[in-house]
């Protein structure tokens, strides 16, 4: 056997939440191409290749051809086991095949008989007698053989053809080049045959298509409720903009009177929406800020851990700002435009 020399023990820190490695040793890739190259070298794989039909191990063929090639090859595989090995394969099979056993013995005398007694009768039958017909033979190599392949017997031999991965393992840096990469291996599947198609598993993307949905039926929630709130508070701002025209219809008229136009009148509330609607997001943005603190010190608490944070965007707060101002620009344009198609001498009139 191979001497290998162990030149450290490790484990992991206390605070250490997964292991990296999965088994008892590690070891280089070193080992694995000097096992390679070891194993291929052997004297049975070297035979093995020599011989592909015949399985190196027993002497027999992996396919045999008809039914005289079982019988010669059950007769090669039983003369190659020692005595307690045809001893055994005598107590298990050779009672189920009906006989007629010579000098009197029954089968269920055979527990009786030693492991030598029992081998030289399971040789008497199969070469010195005419008791086992050729089915009884072939139906004995169907109950007791498996010459199994010679893919599996280089396999069990440890031999390994480099050229001919089983699998391969690939990794991307982001999200958007896994997508791009199972495009690629689909479009090569279309056009490639069954045999040469490539099958593989996105075990990343099965984690996360769960993962993904929960998050998107969350979002999608939230952004009914938002929704509502934004609907409600567009339809706030118009009527306060709504009182705002009743309060100061007589200011209306006054300035009508003084030479202002309709459009200058609309613009006096756009303008005071404009205000009302740039405070807002701002507000709202600090008082995000500022919740941020301890939202993160309670994410942080539940997680245990510094890593996950919550985050407001400068982009997404200068956006968010804008949305404010469209917002209450749109709740008061029809109260505004009202102002401004009133009379002049009605708006002078009211009290």
């Amino acid at each position: 056997a191979l001497h290998l020399k162990i030149s450290g023990v490790i484990r992991p820190v206390n605070e250490e939440a997964a292991r990296n490695f999965l088994g008892t040793f590690g070891y280089t890739q070193a080992l694995t191409d000097y096992l390679i190259t070891y194993a291929a070298d052997s004297e049975v794989v070297q035979a093995q290749k020599a011989s592909p039909e015949i399985n190196v191990l027993t002497g027999i063929s992996f396919t045999p051809a008809d039914k005289a090639a079982k019988v010669e090859d059950i007769k090669t595989y039983i003369a190659n086991l020692s005595v307690e090995e045809k001893a055994s394969l005598c107590r298990t099979f050779l009672g189920k095949i009906s006989l007629s056993l010579p000098m009197g013995v029954q089968v269920m005398q055979m527990e009786d008989m030693t492991d030598r007694e029992l081998a030289s009768m399971m040789d008497l039958y199969l070469f010195q007698s005419t008791i086992l017909s050729e089915d009884g033979l072939a139906t004995l190599y169907d109950a007791i053989i498996s010459a199994g392949s010679y893919e599996e017997n280089m396999e069990s031999f440890g031999a390994v053809d480099v050229g001919i991965p089983s699998s391969i393992s690939l990794y991307v840096d982001s999200f958007e080049d896994k997508d791009g990469l199972a495009d690629c291996i689909r479009e090569y599947n279309e056009s490639a045959d069954e045999k040469s198609q490539i099958t593989y598993t996105d075990y990343v993307g099965l984690l996360m298509s769960s993962v993904t949905r929960i998050v998107n039926v969350i979002s999608y929630v939230l952004i009914a409720f938002v929704a509502v709130s934004l609907v409600v508070s567009s339809i706030m701002i118009g009527i306060i903009t709504f009182i705002s025209v009743l309060e100061r219809t007589k200011e209306i008229g006054i300035l009508r009177a003084i030479g202002a136009s309709r459009r200058n009148i609309a613009e006096v509330f756009n303008a005071e929406t404009f205000i009302i609607g740039l405070l807002a997001g701002i507000i709202g943005i600090l008082a995000t800020v500022v919740l941020l603190i301890p939202g993160n010190m309670i994410i942080h608490a539940i997680a245990e851990t510094d890593e996950v944070n919550a985050i407001l965007p400068p982009a997404g707060a200068a956006l968010l700002v804008v949305l404010s101002v469209i917002l209450t620009l749109l709740g008061g344009w029809i109260p505004a435009g009202k102002a401004a198609k009133k009379d002049p001498v009605a708006a002078l009139r009211t009290e």
